[in-house]
Order: C-alpha cells, then structure tokens, then sequence
C-alpha cells in the first residue's frame, strides 16, 4: 500500500491518465474483451474497434512501460502534488520532499523522458505485473527501457481490440425446405467487409490492423449423405434470384424429422484476414472469425397417386 501511494504522489499517469485512461476500453466489457487499458497514453480507433464482436484475442504480455512526460513536465506535476504527497505521509518532513523531487530535478536539462508503467485489466495478471514495476523509468532518447512497449506489442494491442459484426443469416426458402430444394443462404446487413483498428501512442508510434472479409463457410449441421452443400459464396453468399443458378447454399438430401428438436442447425462462419498495414511487424495473424446458426426444419414432399 506504501508503494501505491508513492506510485500516486509520483506518478503522473495514475493523476492524469490521458487518452486511455484507468478504465480506457479497447472495445467492449465482458468475458470476451481482448485488451482494457488501465494507466495507459495509448489511444484506439477505428471502424474496427466498435460496432462488432472480438474474438478473443489476448495480447502475450500483461503490462509494460510509456513514454512519459520530459524533465520539466515531471517535475511541475510532482511540485504540484505536494499537499497530497504531506497528507499521504503525515509524517514526512520538508526535507524529505525535497529529496523526493531531487530525482526529478537532476533530469532538467538533459536529454530524454520518463517512462510510465501501464497495463491490460482484462488480463488477470495485469494489476500484479503493473505493481511490480517501478513507478517511473528515466529513458535516454532512442532507447526502450526493458519492458518498455514495442511497435510488435502496439500492433498487438490494436490486434486485440479489433472486431468483426456478427453475421445475420437469410435463408430461401426460409420458414422450411424441403428434401432436395436448394436452400440459399446469404447474410443481411453486412456492413463495411473492411475493419481497421489504430493502436498510437500521440506523437511516438502507431501501428494499424486490418480485417477484410474474404469468405463465409457453411455448415449443414449435418454430413454428406444427408446434405450437398455449395460453397461458391464470395464475400455474403448469394440471395436468392428466380431462375438463378444456385452456387452457396445448402440441398437437403433427407429430413429432419429424425434429428435432434427435428432440425438441422446450419452455421454460416465468415473469414476476415487480418495484416498489419506498412508490414510494421514481421508476423501475421491468424484470420478472425465470426459464427451464427440457424435451425432448417427440412420436410418431405407428399405426393398423392390417383388411379
């Protein structure tokens, strides 16, 4: 507890935690969240980082240093807590609050910036790896102090808070099919087909992400014997035209009676590679994707014979 006062008399992002905030949001709360900022400059934008559901990724590490303010900026903030500094340690001395600012003022002048400690609070292990560094970090220019954030690591952070819109299924015949009728499938209300999310820290670095859908799958629920399914679907599959040639969509080959609640449940998965913008970093990222079923009653035609 001692640590974290000193963290709040001395730290200016636990003050003035800027663009990210203690409770700046990547995109959403909940179980799925990829990254929550807590402490942190870093700012998220883009179409990709609302609007739609993430899938999950976490970024590898927990928490890392910023870059903070210069010499100057250090200090002012830290003369100016002084009422706060006295009141969090009732029994402090004058003389030790000038020694307290003395590791401050030695900076002026000099080349280079503190570093701040931030962290992901949608990792459980962020707040312990948060504590455990130290309050600030004196970070000649040019350099990155260990754990110091990376363009890799920003890269990640945008990564994480990226979303793609959960797919509406629409479905002729709609209500039921029946055996061996081509059952379209396509999605509604789509959207943009291109999600990009802007993880930056203002003035340092910035690193872009970027989803574009390339492809749905479609699952009949069900195996081979019982349905053909046509995979020609392009970016939203194929509403239905009279007369049109039907190339994604599903042809029940049997009924549903003998199936589970009597339906097939038909999943359509949408595919959106993912690439950093510039190549920033060396790596590439596994595809996002997005699920969403629908069940398809499937009947039989009854035909009468008549002498």
């Amino acid at each position: 507890m001692k640590r974290l006062l000193s963290v709040v008399a001395a730290g200016v992002l636990l003050l003035d935690p800027g663009p990210g905030g203690k409770t700046g949001k990547g995109f959403q709360d909940g179980r799925t969240a990829g990254v929550e900022l807590a402490f942190s400059k870093i700012v998220i934008s883009g179409n990709g980082a609302k609007g739609g559901k993430s899938d999950g990724y976490q970024i590898k590490r927990p928490c890392w240093y910023e870059p903070g303010p210069d010499a100057g900026e250090m200090l002012k903030t830290q003369e100016d807590v002084r009422a706060y500094w006295f009141r969090t340690n009732p029994n402090g001395t004058e003389e030790e609050f000038e020694k307290f600012l003395k590791q401050f003022k030695d900076k002026i002048g000099q080349p280079g910036r503190w570093w701040t400690p931030a962290y992901n609070e949608a990792d459980n292990r962020g707040r312990a790896c948060w504590g455990g560094l130290d309050p600030f970090v004196w970070v000649p220019p040019g350099s990155t102090p260990p754990s110091g954030i990376t363009l890799a690591e920003l890269a990640e952070i945008a990564r994480a808070a990226l979303t793609v819109p959960e797919p509406t299924i629409k479905l002729n015949p709609d209500a039921k099919s029946y055996v061996n009728l081509p059952t379209w499938v396509w999605l509604d209300d789509l959207g943009e087909t291109r999600r990009s999310v802007t993880a930056a820290i203002p003035g340092v670095m910035s690193a872009t992400v970027t989803a574009t859908l390339e492809d749905i799958k479609i699952d009949s629920g069900t195996d081979a014997r019982r349905a053909e399914v046509r995979q020609q679907c392009g970016t939203g599959g194929r509403p239905y035209v009279k007369g049109g040639e039907f190339t994604c969509g599903v042809r029940y080959l049997r009924a549903s009676v003998d199936q589970d609640r009597k339906v097939y449940v038909l999943t359509v998965t949408t595919v959106w590679p993912v690439e950093v913008e510039d190549n920033v970093v060396p790596f590439q990222y596994a595809p996002v994707q997005a699920q969403a079923q629908r069940d398809v009653p499937v009947g039989e035609v009854q035909s009468t014979v008549r002498p």
